[in-house]
């Protein structure tokens, strides 16, 4: 196992437990002895290597349930990203643990992509995707940060993509319990020994520093990959990590049942919380908190004040005829300011904690999340993925299920297991020991 990394939380842990030590016997009780200063463990840089050759890895790779499907060299600046031209490299294609499921009579594997540099720094990057995974995108190791400017392959970097578990962006795959579980964090668990095997295999040695990183779900994967196999990776990068993605699934499926309730044409979301009216909210959230963080500049970054400072209430006029795109009429107020106090069940138990208020409501992204994200994304993955048992695919309507489905029952089920699904979708989707969902 190796050690991990100390940080700065960590030292201060250690200086801490230093300084509980007693030094009564040496110096005077009013002039306590200074703590030790921990020394933190000293790395010896990562060791790159020249990749050998490529096409001929295919034959060589014997890798418990893998098989390599293709090997291409790839010549420099074939490959692009940002403008940049990718240095050259060798691709590797493949698949783990090949099965035809017992439940739904489907065939699943876990479909990987390895890009390996012709000059290697000695370092390993887990590309952790998003969404509900389902394809295997061009592993080149995106670390975010202002927009893809480079990434970990053109860095020198050996990166592993992968679909988690099955062949297609659908939640349906989420019948079987075994791809269930590869998609909450087992294949996770059984890429990464792979991929170190074969970067041993194509230079020689094994990776000095691995990490892994992704955004959104790979967010997640990451965080899960920290509890699960913490003695596998040097390094995590989150970025926007879904930590609790069923359980703001439910919030975004409760939160499209009120703007349908509030609907002034029936069946269309959007009219429950028009644009003008959005934008009359945004720019009284603006009005009451833009100043708080220091900068007047179009944008609230001390949402902490901003929430004692703005009342939906108080500080939007409230219609006292039909809504003109002036003002929010007295059922709006109450169902939109109950969102944003956290999402509940129709007893009030707690599905999710609670949002900002900022200026975002004007934007078609809010839009998008808030009234077209529920019936196009969260119902069928609260539906398949996560509930226990699931929906029946044959007969499942997205629209259907997000308006009639009732809350604190499908809280439970995805809190629920049974002999087929041995796990819940709280347990698979995130950290061992996480605390009890929800709370």
């Amino acid at each position: 196992m190796k050690i991990p990394h100390l940080t700065g939380f960590a030292a201060i842990a250690l200086l801490g437990l230093a300084g509980c030590s007693s030094n009564d016997h040496d110096d005077p009780p009013d002039v306590p002895a200074p703590p030790p200063v921990a020394q933190l463990p000293q790395l010896s840089p990562a060791v790159g290597a020249t990749l050998g050759a490529c096409t001929e890895l295919a034959a060589r790779v014997t890798i418990p349930d893998t098989t390599i499907t293709a090997a291409n060299e790839i010549a420099a600046g074939a490959l692009t990203i940002a403008g940049k031209p990718v240095a050259a490299h060798c691709q590797v294609l493949g698949q783990m643990f090949r099965r035809v499921s017992p439940v739904d009579g489907k065939s699943y594997a876990i479909g990987f992509e390895m890009r390996l540099p012709r000059n290697w720094n000695g370092r390993f990057f887990y590309q952790a995707n998003g969404g509900v995974d389902g394809s295997v995108v061009t592993a080149t190791g995106p670390v975010g940060g202002g927009g893809p400017l480079d990434n970990a392959l053109n860095q020198g970097f050996a990166v592993l993509s992968s679909d988690a578990g099955h062949g297609a962006p659908t939640p349906f795959f989420g019948i079987d319990p075994q791809a269930r579980l590869e998609y909450g964090y087992q294949a996770v668990g059984k890429l990464t020994p792979m991929a170190k095997s074969l970067i041993q295999l194509a230079y020689g040695k094994a990776p000095d520093r691995s990490y892994i990183g992704g955004c959104s779900n790979g967010g997640r994967h990451t965080m899960v990959a920290a509890a699960r196999y913490a003695e596998q990776y040097d390094g995590y990068l989150a970025g926007n990590p879904g930590y609790r993605l069923p359980l703001a699934a439910l919030a975004n499926i409760g939160g499209a049942k009120t703007y349908a309730a509030l609907a002034s044409t029936p069946g269309d979301l959007t009219t429950g919380f028009t644009q003008a009216e959005r934008s009359l909210v945004s720019n009284a959230v603006l009005g009451k908190c833009d100043a708080l963080d220091g900068a007047s500049d179009g944008l609230v970054q001390d949402t902490g004040a901003c929430q004692a400072a703005f009342s939906l209430e108080r500080d939007v006029p409230t219609c006292t005829g039909a809504r003109d795109g002036t003002c929010l009429s007295g059922a709006q107020k109450t169902g939109i300011a109950a969102l944003f106090s956290g999402a509940r069940t129709e007893s009030g138990a707690t599905i999710y904690t609670s949002f900002p208020y900022d200026a975002g409501f004007g934007t078609n992204g809010w839009a998008s999340w808030k009234f077209g994200a529920p019936i196009d994304r969260d119902s069928g993955a609260a539906a398949f993925i996560w509930a226990v048992p699931p929906e029946d695919p044959t007969t499942f309507n997205g629209r259907d299920f997000v308006l009639n489905v009732n809350l604190a029952s499908l809280l439970a089920r995805v809190n629920a297991a049974n002999a087929t699904y041995t796990e819940s979708g709280m347990g698979f989707m995130t950290p061992p020991m996480a605390p009890t969902w929800p709370g």
